[in-house]
């Protein structure tokens, strides 16, 4: 999949009218999970300061890629989310792991092995969810990542 180069965007631009994500985010229900997509927009525009892209329906930012051991390779978003019916998905491909300590003071939230399910942003700390975006967004960009969301990071 492509990587995204777009011009970084301050808190006020979003996709134009039109556009495959802004299509997608004016299609989510309830309404709660467009309100929680419309602020990710922002906040993982000012961390990646790239624009938007679709990798199926994930709302994507820049792209890492992957190479196993098992020979197994390919593309991600760096950084990505995706609003879903039941929660909000944010997508940390360095694992749930190396986010543990931020994590415990995020507020409330549910995980998957390099997913994080998030019910209601009012509910969360913004700057707590922003500093673990960063975070795995800046070492999912660093280069070639060669550990499984399951096998990287601790919680040491």
């Amino acid at each position: 999949m492509p990587q995204s180069e777009g011009p970084g965007h301050g808190s006020d631009a979003l996709p134009g009218p039109g556009s495959e994500v802004s299509t997608l985010v004016e299609g989510v229900t309830p309404l709660k999970r467009r309100r929680d997509a419309r602020t990710l927009l922002e906040l993982f525009g000012r961390i990646t300061g790239l624009e938007p892209t679709l990798w199926a329906s994930i709302i994507g930012y820049g792209s890492y890629h992957y190479r196993y051991e098992s020979g197994r390779e390919g593309d991600a978003p760096a950084a990505g989310f995706a609003p879903r019916k039941a929660a909000t998905v944010i997508y940390l491909g360095d694992g749930i792991g190396a986010h543990a300590d931020d994590l415990a003071v995020l507020g409330p939230h549910t995980t998957g092995v390099g997913c994080l399910y998030l019910k209601d942003l009012a509910a969360v700390d913004l700057d707590m969810l922003e500093r673990i975006v960063r975070t795995s967004y800046s070492a999912l960009s660093s280069g070639t990542w060669t550990a499984r969301a399951r096998e990287a990071g601790s919680s040491e």
